[in-house]
Order: C-alpha cells, then sequence, then structure tokens
C-alpha cells in the first residue's frame, strides 16, 4: 500500500471492480469509450482510477443521459457513467456493501447479493394466502427524487470512511449530459444506471421505508423490490390507513407514491367471498389474480395465485419478433438454437416458474418464426406452412434437446 497518498485504496479492489464491470457489460459513456478500447489499455487505464481515487483528486465526468421508453408509455432517463467511473464506483461499492448488507431488512429483495425478485414472488405468493387483502405501491421516480441529505446522513450512520463519503458525494451531483448535448445540473436523485445507485436507493428506503414498516406496522408483512412493493393486511380498513400513513411518511422523505400504481387489492379465492372491484396486481412481470387450479387429489379450485403478465409477454413476443428470424435463412438451426436458447432458458427459468402454462403462447410464438424461417430458407416448403410446421415438428421429435421449449414439449405444429 502506498502510504503517500492520503487515502488507502487497494489496487487488487480496483482490478476486481473492473472485472465485475466487464461481467455486467453496459454501454459506452459520454467519451464514446466502450469496455473492449477501455481493455486495450488496461493497465494504464487502471492505475490513473487508483492514483486519483487514493489522492483525493477523482472528478467524475457528466452522466450520459438516456431516454428509455417506458412500457405503459412514455420515457424515463436512464444515466451512463463512462466505463472509468463505472469502475471507480464499483471500488466503492466493494467497500460499501459488507458496510450496510448487514443491516438492510429481509425482505428488501431488490440488488441484493443472494436475493431475488424469485425470492420476492415466493414469499408474496405465500402471504397472498394467509392475508386476504394486499396494498400494491409504487415509488414515484425514485431515483430522481433522492434527497441527497437525507440519503448523506444514512451513508454516515454506517461509515466514516472518508473516501468513500467523499466520492458518494461527488456522483451524487455529477451533472447529466442530456441528448442534445445540454448540461443538466443536479441536486436530488441518484443516475438510474449508475453502479452505486441501487445500493444508495436501497439505504435510502431502508430507513424511509423498512425501518418505519417495522416499527409502526409490525403486524404487515411485505415484499420490496426496490421501488415497486406490496403489503399485506388483515382488512381493507388496515390497507386504506396504511396507504394515508405511507403517504405522509414518503412526503416527509421528499418522495410520493404513485398515484394509478399503488391500488388495494382483495387476494379472491373459493374461500374468501365478496365482489370488490380490484382482484388482481402486477408485480415484477407476474400478474397475481384468482386463477383455477388442481389440488394433489386433481379437484379443481380456484387459487390466488401469479403468472407470466400480459405485458411481459408482449414484450417477449415484441423481442421474438425484433429478432428478424426469417432474414436468416443463411443459418442453420443449430446457429439459431445457439444465438437465441440462452434468452429462451432466461425467459422459462424466471417466467416458468409459477403456473408455467401461462408461458406456452410466447414458446408457440417462437415455434411459429422459427417456420417462418424455414420457408424463407427451403424452396420447397415457401408455399407449405403446414408442411413446414410437419417437418419442423419432426425435427424436435427427433433432437427435442435444440432448443429449450422443444425439451419443455412444446412442438411445432402442436397445439
Amino acid at each position: 500500500m502506498n502510504k503517500t497518498k492520503p487515502y488507502e485504496i487497494s489496487k487488487h479492489i480496483v482490478l476486481e471492480a473492473f472485472q465485475r464491470v466487464k461481467t455486467n457489460k453496459g454501454a459506452a459513456g459520454i467519451d464514446g469509450e466502450s469496455l473492449k478500447a477501455f481493455e486495450e489499455d488496461l493497465k494504464n487505464n487502471l492505475y490513473k482510477i487508483w492514483n486519483r481515487m487514493s489522492s483525493g483528486s477523482y472528478f467524475p465526468p457528466p452522466v450520459k443521459a438516456v431516454e428509455i421508453p417506458k412500457k405503459n408509455g412514455g420515457t424515463r432517463i436512464l444515466g451512463v457513467p463512462t466505463v472509468a467511473d463505472r469502475v471507480a464506483q464499483m471500488v466503492v461499492k466493494i467497500y460499501l456493501e459488507p458496510q450496510v448488507e448487514p443491516y438492510f431488512h429481509p425482505d428488501s429483495y431488490g440488488y441484493r447479493p443472494g436475493r431475488s425478485a424469485a425470492n420476492a414472488l415466493a414469499v408474496t405468493r405465500k402471504r397472498c394466502w394467509e392475508y386476504n387483502w394486499l396494498l400494491e405501491f409504487d415509488i414515484k421516480g425514485l431515483f430522481d427524487n433522492i434527497d441527497h441529505e437525507l440519503l448523506m446522513k444514512a451513508v454516515r450512520k454506517h461509515t466514516d470512511n472518508p473516501w468513500v463519503i467523499l466520492y458518494i458525494q461527488r456522483w451524487l451531483i455529477a451533472p447529466f449530459q442530456m441528448p442534445d448535448g445540454t448540461v443538466k445540473e443536479r441536486s436530488k436523485g441518484t443516475p438510474q444506471g449508475g453502479v452505486i445507485s441501487p445500493i444508495l436507493a436501497n439505504l435510502f428506503l431502508h430507513y424511509a421505508f423498512d425501518k418505519w414498516m417495522a416499527k409502526h406496522h409490525p403486524g404487515i408483512p411485505f415484499a420490496r423490490y426496490a421501488d415497486d412493493g406490496v403489503a399485506h393486511c388483515r382488512s381493507r380498513k388496515d390497507a386504506e390507513s396504511l396507504r394515508g400513513n405511507l403517504e405522509k411518511r414518503f412526503a416527509e422523505c421528499g418522495l410520493e407514491l404513485h398515484p394509478t400504481k399503488t391500488r388495494i387489492v382483495y387476494c379472491k379465492d373459493d374461500d374468501r367471498r365478496g365482489n370488490y372491484p380490484d382482484t388482481k396486481f402486477d408485480f415484477l412481470g407476474y400478474t397475481f389474480r384468482p386463477r383455477r387450479s388442481k389440488n394433489k387429489f386433481g379437484k379443481l379450485f380456484i387459487n390466488f395465485t401469479p403468472a407470466v403478465s400480459s405485458k411481459a409477454k408482449t414484450a417477449m413476443q415484441q423481442t421474438i419478433h425484433d429478432w428478424r428470424i426469417h432474414l436468416k435463412p443463411d443459418k442453420t438451426l443449430e446457429d439459431l438454437a445457439h444465438m437465441f436458447n440462452p434468452i429462451l432458458r432466461g425467459w422459462v427459468n424466471y417466467y416458468g416458474r409459477f403456473y408455467k402454462s401461462e408461458l406456452y403462447s410466447v414458446l408457440r410464438h417462437m415455434n411459429r418464426a422459427l417456420v417462418h424461417w424455414a420457408r424463407r430458407k427451403y424452396k420447397k416448403l415457401t408455399r407449405h406452412r403446414r408442411r413446414a410446421e410437419n417437418w419442423l415438428g419432426r425435427i424436435a421429435r427427433r433432437e427435442p434437446e435444440l432448443f429449450v421449449h422443444w425439451k419443455m414439449g412444446i412442438l411445432p405444429g402442436a397445439g
């Protein structure tokens, strides 16, 4: 360790930070430098980051603002730091995360090691069976509205490391470079897209929501994934009371509940009587609602349970459409499997976890895209869709391992 520097930062941690950034991939920032270009002069680039961070002279460049379309219309601003700045942020994350992680609430699931959206879904499903009512809530523009003073108070509560505090302060006020080239100063929020932002958002909400819930509403279990969450209540009155209290609490912290995405839901099933307007909600790409299920004896009953949401299905089908598989007649079937199986596998692993059959329409859409490809590739199949389906179906039965969904029995021409 170089004792002439005011801050002791390990060179090994800087290298580890780069390796993590490389694994996460990501686009270039305002300097246009890609991960590949950064790596071409890796030793020198990492030394510069270490040298500046150790001496206290590291100042983050502006964050590249990119407009991302929202699924429900409109856009949100994503902040893309440069590769070098992502490495610097990762260095601080590696030091800060072990300091805060042990204090976080067990029902906070977003952006945390060893926790996932799947965990949040599983616990929510179980609690929907135990509690009749649910408050679905969403924090409006969380990453844009985090109060810097309150956040730094939380940071200082968990670390007295001077350079961790210094650089977090600098990242919080690093300006946005907008798509038109103008630079926009920032006085609140932490850019969605920054490496350090998720842990800072979790730290802020740990005090704004998680600990507040544990203190003021200990009998109401919840699951929170970043700015998205659900809380389970015994009665409608409890849910309405919680909603009012939450609005006040978030207002105290400079935040606001999203007016249309915050709703009270009745978790209706065979045992729960009464008709209420809202009996379904979306959470983490799944729709929870009453569904027909079979018990272990084969008897049908109505169960309040999750399945892949219509929005998620539409998005996956659009992705398949955007692959333009039929415009790849130069590729073999094996090439296509190699190209698309990793994405299909990810969909099946995530969206097939609960009520898997709801996902089958997406996988059949993939089969139709493959049939379209076959008709483009082989002249004898061009005018004969049914013949192309049968041809592909024979291959699928012979080689079910070729595509992820074929292995599940979702074959071309079937169903």
